[in-house]
């Protein structure tokens, strides 16, 4: 398949390292004009510059400034809503402040950007809205209920704008990652698992003690994800709307989301 996104910008929020860089970088090679994201001006020029090709650098909270956000890109025909936080967190200690602050991340910074982008979007007949939602949207997990309470509803968000915007030539759609090789990520495994093991043994270690249900047995690399959020925001997919889609390595045990 050849995926040309010349004369396309897009905004990939969250994208200074791991998924969003993956995916920033996967637009740019595709040709589109890719704004990357970050709250640290360091890291996104870092970022900008590793990614290449026609870049913006786009210095803003999603959370807390979307208003910046738009200064630096007034219109998209992309938007990749990646940012997102987590941490572990037993059930009971959750309070209603973290509560809050989960949804407003995870959920109202991607909203209000959708909002922001979208009748551009409608007006021009053409656009791509993705939400990069996680494996823990379907499979709540005991130690990040908030997290994954936020990730579930990204699902309830892909689908409700995507009706928004039907007919359009706008597609919107949630993209579920699996346990996916991001920073940090080696020394938790190895939290878990012998040192003494090469990182190939012993992520499959890993996965075969801690995450069972994966059927490819390893964990999932940035670029893998990034394939198909590109896939996604291309003419080639312009049937595919309102879907949860699956990179998730057959983690979660289920035909449908």
């Amino acid at each position: 398949m050849n995926i040309d996104l010349t004369g396309k910008t897009a905004l990939v929020t969250g994208s200074t390292q791991g998924i969003g860089l993956a995916i920033a970088t996967g637009l740019a090679r595709a040709g589109a004009r890719v704004g990357v994201n970050g709250r640290n001006p360091e890291r996104v020029e870092k970022a900008a510059a590793e990614v290449g090709g026609d870049v913006i650098p786009v210095v803003a909270d999603v959370v807390e400034s979307a208003d910046q956000v738009l200064r630096a890109l007034p219109d998209v025909d992309i938007l990749v809503n990646n940012f997102g936080i987590f941490e572990s967190r037993p059930a009971m200690e959750i309070s209603d402040e973290e509560w809050r602050r989960y949804f407003d991340a995870n959920v109202l910074s991607a909203v209000r950007l959708t909002r922001a982008y979208l009748p551009g979007m409608k007006k021009r007949g053409w656009g791509r809205i993705q939400y990069i939602a996680s494996d823990s949207a379907v499979v709540t997990p005991e130690e990040m209920i908030h997290y994954g309470m936020s990730k579930t509803a990204l699902l309830a968000v892909s689908r409700g704008f995507a009706k928004e915007a039907a007919g359009t030539g706008v597609t919107v759609n949630s993209v579920i990652a699996g346990p996916t090789h991001t920073g940090g990520v080696e020394d938790f495994v190895y939290g878990l698992v012998s040192r003494d093991l090469p990182w190939e043994e012993a992520q499959r270690e890993f996965m075969r003690r801690h995450r069972p249900h994966s059927l490819i047995q390893r964990l999932i690399e940035p670029e893998e994800i990034a394939n198909m959020v590109t896939y996604l925001a291309s003419p080639l997919a312009s049937a595919t709307t309102g879907g949860a889609l699956r990179v998730d390595g057959g983690y979660v045990d289920a035909i449908l989301p």
